[in-house]
């Protein structure tokens, strides 16, 4: 059933950005479907930070939809780019021999081994279509390899070069010519800081076009020998489209009829421009590395027009962190992708940490111990929506991050506490019998009767703890008493074991044994295990510290692990009274 519009108005940054979308559609193309659009790279995997360019539009795409507009949103695949490098890292892939292969496009260079896609671009656009899927994104994929090898730009490609003259003059605006007499150390020209920036965010890039015989020219055969780009045309007639170039890596030449060759491409300067005026893109968000002096997206801004067309509404986005680790970069390997986070949380959390900031604020993603905090704080809003004491900004981030315009995303029936099912995972070791027992336990008066019902939280928070959390901080329940620790006990020792001990059977659930731990030391001080820590003096959370000390250590050996009442509820009371009994 889809979900009613919400009445955010202007309290979230996407229905301000659907506003202006709407409005500025309406101004360039009155009638039509308003058309939002990402860009992305299958050059290697295709990260989180990557993620970004697509969400932002996919939000203001949905809100645009709640409220019953027509609209597209289109993903267009570059999988008509070079292959620049062999990305660090990657499984199947012998980065020596897949070297020979740099120059083609990604559409010709074979996929890892193992890989059961035909090439290497629709190997890394696979895991991406399926994360969306999962995230609810609804888009229309484009792939640039068909749009060019079909003609389907034929006509862009010979205007383009038609007006080459107007292009080079807009892009020698930006070009460094000569070194500034104030030049700081290590400057680089725009086009080569751009694209390693470009690298970094996954984003494609390439050079603003080739100087040679024939002047500037915006665009790129691919050798009809070896499949490289990796060619200088040496001549050009405008009048019948013939083109000569020369390969410089393997010494084939060729001429061909421009008006009938699909085998090249535009420069990346020219080619997202040309885009934005054939596909007529309304908003589309580009990263920080494209929206400095000189960048993609602000030549594009002066080259569009020469297409006929409007440079898209959008924002600067910020990059994407993840916890404990820098920067992501595509061409570096190994990053975190949207499968990766979605192994290991739920497509609402996720959806919710890119609605909830606006786009030119930078977050992370947390694949360390900080995502049972955010699970935290993700529950307590699922709690404050529902009872109506959340903030509109926050109710509408949370819409957004539980369905779509087409409807709720699949969700887990009893949302059990992340960092409890994390820890009853690691306690149990993967046996799901003794999960169940445990988790039944919890809330007596509403006992868990299957797993089920606690998936797919549950999945997710055992992928973490099997992926993410190293061996030497898993729980393992100690197989004997700690004879020693347990002799060396003095008496305010022993009596807070006894303490524990015998209120165990008529405490046994979360609640009931939360409320027992931390009663303990306030019934050793002489205060009622009710008392508020504003009734309490400061050393009360010094001896709860003690206490809780000394319980991770004749449970598991350890300073710290999980949650004590989750802990003794996995234990079992039977055990618990084995550790702990003198």
């Amino acid at each position: 059933m889809p979900i009613v519009a919400q009445s955010t108005e202007t309290t979230d940054w996407v229905s301000r950005f659907a506003d202006e979308v709407i409005e500025e559609s309406e101004r360039r193309a009155p009638g039509k479907p308003v058309v939002v659009a990402s860009g992305l790279s299958p050059s290697g995997p295709i990260h989180l930070g990557n993620l970004r360019e697509v969400m932002t539009p996919h939000l203001v795409a949905d809100e645009i939809r709640r409220r019953g507009h027509r609209v597209r949103h289109l993903i267009s695949w570059d999988d008509y780019d070079r292959y620049r490098k062999v990305p660090e890292g990657i499984a199947g892939v012998d980065k020596k021999a897949w070297e020979e292969h740099i120059g083609k496009p990604l559409t010709s260079v074979p996929a890892p081994k193992g890989s059961s896609h035909p090439n290497w671009a629709e190997h890394f656009k696979a895991s991406m279509t399926e994360s969306l899927a999962e995230l609810g994104v609804e888009f229309d994929g484009i792939s640039q390899t068909e749009q060019y090898t079909t003609g389907v730009y034929r006509e862009q490609i010979l205007h383009a070069i038609k007006h080459r003259a107007d292009i080079d003059a807009i892009l020698d605006q930006y070009r460094t010519k000569k070194a500034p007499a104030k030049k700081q150390q290590g400057q680089k020209p725009v086009d080569e800081a751009e694209l390693e920036a470009a690298e970094g965010s996954g984003a494609a890039a390439e050079d603003d076009g080739s100087s040679g015989a024939v002047g500037y020219f915006p665009y790129k055969p691919y050798c009809g020998n070896c499949e490289k780009d990796l060619t200088t045309v040496t001549s050009y007639d405008d009048d019948s489209t013939e083109l000569t170039y020369a390969c410089t890596a393997c010494g084939f030449s060729e001429t061909v009829r421009l008006s009938e060759f699909n085998r090249g491409k535009l420069v990346w300067k020219v080619d997202w421009p040309m885009r934005w005026a054939y596909e007529g893109v309304v908003f589309e968000p580009s990263g920080v590395d494209h929206s400095s002096p000189g960048s993609s997206f602000q030549v594009g801004g002066q080259i569009v027009g020469i297409f006929g067309g409007k440079q898209p509404i959008g924002p600067m986005y910020a990059f994407v962190g993840i916890s404990g680790m820098a920067k992501m970069s595509s061409s570096k390997g190994g990053v975190p992708t949207p499968a990766d986070a979605l192994r290991i949380m739920e497509p609402q959390l996720l959806r919710w940490l890119y609605a909830r900031r606006r786009p030119n604020q930078s977050f992370k993603v947390a694949f360390d111990q900080e995502i049972q905090r955010l699970y935290d704080e993700w529950d307590r809003l699922d709690v404050k929506v529902a009872d109506g004491s959340a903030l509109p900004a926050d109710v509408a981030a949370h819409a957004r991050a539980v369905g779509t315009a087409a409807g709720e995303l699949p969700r887990t029936p009893r949302p059990l506490p992340y960092r409890t099912l994390a820890s009853v995972a690691d306690i149990t070791a993967g046996h799901g019998d003794q999960a169940l027992r445990i988790l039944s336990e919890l809330d007596p008066e509403q006992p868990l009767t299957s797993l089920d019902e606690a998936r797919p939280r549950y999945d997710k928070a055992e992928a973490w703890i099997n992926t993410h959390v190293p061996a030497d901080q898993r729980t393992i329940v100690r197989d004997e008493p700690d004879a020693e620790l347990l002799k060396s006990l003095d008496e305010p020792g022993r009596e807070s074991l006894r303490l524990l001990l015998d209120g165990l059977a008529d405490h046994w659930s979360l609640d009931g044994l939360t409320h027992l731990v931390y009663g303990v030391p306030k019934v050793q001080a002489g205060f009622s295990a009710d008392a508020t820590p504003k009734e309490l003096p400061p050393e009360i959370k010094s001896a709860q510290r003690s206490f809780f000390a000394l319980l991770y250590h004749l449970l598991v050996g350890r300073d710290t692990g999980p949650r004590l009442p989750t802990l003794l509820l996995a234990v079992g009371q039977d055990r618990v009274r084995a550790l702990l009994a003198e």
